[in-house]
C-alpha cells in the first residue's frame, strides 16, 4: 500500500561518527540548528553561504515517507533561487497559478493567483516535500565541497538542553552513545511537537479544530487539469469538503472533510480509502495508494521567537492548517529572515540587538497567517448554526457576486509577510508604488539581462532605477533604465521618473527615495542593521 521509495532513495545523511564525539570537552559552534526538515536546512544552506560555521542534529538519517507539505509558493520559490536551489525545484514540480471551486458537481468560481506575466516564478508549484528536502541537501553537498561550513548529523537526537545567558550546553544521543556540544545560537526547528520547546517548557498557545481530515496520495495516469480544484458538499463527500492537486511523478494529492466524530481505524481501512476514492476520480481510473493519512489541526504560536540564546523557527514557533499552504512557506521566511541577522551579528557587522528585529518581523508575518488560516478553518468546519447559515448563504451568492467571491473561503492561498512597521524600516514619504514600500519584499520584473531578483545576492545593495548619478558609498549598486512602459517602471517608479531603493539581504525593500543623498543611504542602513531595536 506504501512506496517506500522515499525512506530509501532520501536516505541523505546517513551516521557517521563526529570528531566532537571524542572530546573531553563540550565543542563550541556558533550556530547549532536542531532539525533537518526543509526550514532547518534552508537555514543551514543560507548560513554556510554567508560563512557562518553550523551544525544540524537531526534524530533521523534522511527524509521520511509521505508527501507530507506539497505547494510551494513563489516567495519560497524566490529564496530557493537565491540559495541557488530553485531551478531544480520547478523543474521537478508540477506548476499552477489558477483554482477552481464547486459546490456539488457545479463550480461556482476559480480564480488565478498570478494574473500578471512579468515573474520568474509562477504563484505555486506543487512538489512532494521530501524532493524539497532532497535538492536543498543537494545544495548543501555542493556548498561543503567548496569549503562552506556545514556540518549535518544524521541519528543525532538531542536529549537535553542547557540555557545559559551566552551559550547552550547540548545532550545528543547517537548510536555510539551520548556526546555533549555548545552552541552560541541554538535554532528549533523540530516541528510542531518541538522537543526543545518542551524541555525549555514554553508555551504554544491556540486552538484545535474539530474536524479530522484524510489525506490520500495515489499515483495514477489520468488527464485531470493541473490546478487546485476544492469541493464544497461534493457528490462522492456529502456535507464534507474535498481537494485534489496534482503532484510529480504521477502522484495525486486527495484530501477529504471526515467530520469531528470518526472511528480512525474504520476510516484508515483499505477497503474505505478506495472506496472514497473511487467515488472521487470514478471506478474506470486505475490507480495505486501510496501513502495515507488522518489528521486534525491546530493553529497556535508561541508568544516570543526568541529566549535568550534560543530561537524558533517553523512549526516549533508557529502551527496553522493545511488549508492556504502557508506552514512551510511561513517557515521558510523565518529562514529568510533569521539567517542574514546572525550572519550580520558573527561577521561584526551589526549589533547583537539586530536579533530582537526577528521576532517583531516574524511575529506579524505568524499572526497574519494564523488569522487567514483561522478564518479559513471556521469557514471550513463551522462552530455552530449561525456560523453555517452564514457559510451557505455566501455560497449562494458566490456564482452571482463578486464581493461574495472575496468572502467566500476555500483557503487563503500563502503570500509573502509584508513587514510594515518594521524597526528596520526607514520612514517612507516617497510617492512610489504601494508594493514596493519599506518592508515589502522586493517583486520581480523582467530587466535587459534577465530577472531582477537574480541580480539581488543576499547582501545590502542599491537599486538605483533611471539615475544617472548618485553617491551611495560603498554598497553595491544595480543601475537600471526603465522605459515608462516596463514593467519595472511599473513596479518601482509609478508615476515617478527615478527612485533609489535599498535592498535587505533577504531581498525586503528596506527605504526608497526619489534623490537621496549619501546621508540617507548611510541612516537607512543602521536602522536596517538594527539601529532602532532594543538592546538585546
Amino acid at each position: 500500500m506504501l512506496d517506500d521509495r522515499y525512506q530509501t532513495a532520501f536516505k541523505l545523511y546517513p551516521y557517521q561518527r563526529s570528531a566532537d564525539q571524542d572530546q573531553s570537552n563540550p565543542v563550541r559552534h556558533p550556530v547549532v540548528i536542531v532539525g533537518g526538515g526543509p526550514i532547518g536546512m534552508g537555514l543551514a544552506l543560507d548560513l554556510g553561504q554567508k560563512g557562518v560555521p553550523c551544525v544540524v542534529l537531526d534524530d533521523h538519517e534522511g527524509v521520511g515517507a509521505g508527501s507530507r507539505a506539497i505547494c510551494f509558493a513563489k516567495r519560497t520559490l524566490e529564496i530557493a533561487d537565491r540559495l541557488g536551489a530553485g531551478d531544480k525545484m520547478v523543474d521537478k514540480g508540477v506548476v499552477w497559478n489558477k483554482g477552481r471551486v464547486f459546490r456539488g458537481d457545479r463550480e461556482i468560481y476559480n480564480f488565478d493567483l498570478l494574473p500578471e506575466d512579468g515573474h520568474k516564478r509562477p504563484a505555486f508549484i506543487n512538489l512532494q516535500q521530501p524532493y524539497f528536502e532532497k535538492f536543498l541537501v543537494e545544495k548543501i553537498r555542493e556548498e561543503q565541497a567548496g569549503h562552506a561550513p556545514i556540518d549535518i548529523r544524521g541519528k543525532n537526537g538531542v536529549t537535553e538542553i542547557e540555557v545559559k545567558d551566552d551559550h547552550v550546553i547540548l545532550t545528543v544521543e547517537t548510536p555510539d552513545g551520548p556526546y555533549q556540544i555548545e552552541a552560541d545560537w541554538l535554532i528549533a526547528c523540530d516541528g510542531a511537537r518541538s522537543p526543545i520547546r518542551e524541555m525549555m517548557g514554553l508555551g504554544f498557545e491556540g486552538r484545535v479544530f474539530e474536524d479530522n481530515f484524510l489525506i490520500a496520495d495515489i499515483v495514477m495516469k489520468a488527464d485531470f487539469p493541473v490546478e487546485r480544484r476544492f469541493w464544497f458538499d461534493p457528490p462522492f463527500n456529502p456535507n464534507q469538503t474535498a481537494l485534489m492537486h496534482k503532484q510529480p511523478d504521477d502522484v495525486w494529492r486527495l484530501d477529504f472533510q471526515l467530520g469531528w466524530d470518526i472511528d480512525r481505524a474504520e476510516e484508515l481501512k483499505e477497503e474505505n480509502i478506495r472506496a472514497r476514492v473511487t467515488a472521487m476520480i470514478g471506478d474506470d481510473i486505475e490507480y495505486e495508494l501510496e501513502w495515507t493519512s488522518i489528521y486534525t489541526f491546530q493553529c497556535c504560536s508561541m508568544d516570543e521567537y526568541r529566549h535568550g540564546p534560543v530561537f524558533f523557527a517553523g512549526d516549533s514557533a508557529h502551527q496553522v492548517s493545511p488549508f492556504g499552504a502557508r506552514g512551510c512557506n511561513g517557515g521558510m521566511q523565518d529562514a529568510d529572515n533569521l539567517a542574514w541577522k546572525l550572519a550580520a551579528v558573527y561577521h561584526n557587522q551589526a549589533d547583537p540587538k539586530l536579533l530582537e528585529s526577528y521576532q517583531a518581523e516574524r511575529k506579524l508575518g505568524a499572526d497574519e497567517n494564523i488569522m487567514n488560516s483561522t478564518r479559513t478553518a471556521d469557514f471550513l468546519t463551522p462552530r455552530n448554526y449561525a456560523s453555517e447559515l452564514f457559510r451557505d448563504a455566501t455560497l449562494d451568492l458566490t456564482e452571482q457576486t463578486e464581493f461574495a467571491r472575496k468572502i467566500a473561503n476555500a483557503g487563503r492561498l500563502s503570500v509573502p509577510a509584508i513587514y510594515d512597521g518594521s524597526p528596520l524600516n526607514q520612514n517612507d514619504s516617497a510617492e512610489l508604488p504601494h508594493a514596493t514600500r519599506p518592508g515589502a519584499p522586493a517583486l520581480d520584473a523582467p530587466i535587459e539581462d534577465g530577472w531582477l531578483l537574480d541580480r539581488l545576492k543576499g547582501e545590502f545593495q542599491v537599486l538605483a532605477v533611471n539615475m544617472r548619478d548618485g553617491d551611495f558609498e560603498k554598497l553595491p549598486v544595480i543601475n537600471l533604465t526603465a522605459p515608462p512602459d516596463s514593467q519595472l517602471a511599473e513596479r518601482y517608479l509609478g508615476t515617478q521618473s527615478q527612485a533609489v531603493y535599498l535592498i535587505r539581504p533577504d531581498q525586503h525593500i528596506a527605504a526608497r527615495w526619489l534623490n537621496p543623498w549619501a546621508g540617507d543611504i548611510n541612516s537607512a542602513l543602521e536602522i536596517a542593521l538594527g539601529g532602532n531595536c532594543a538592546k538585546a
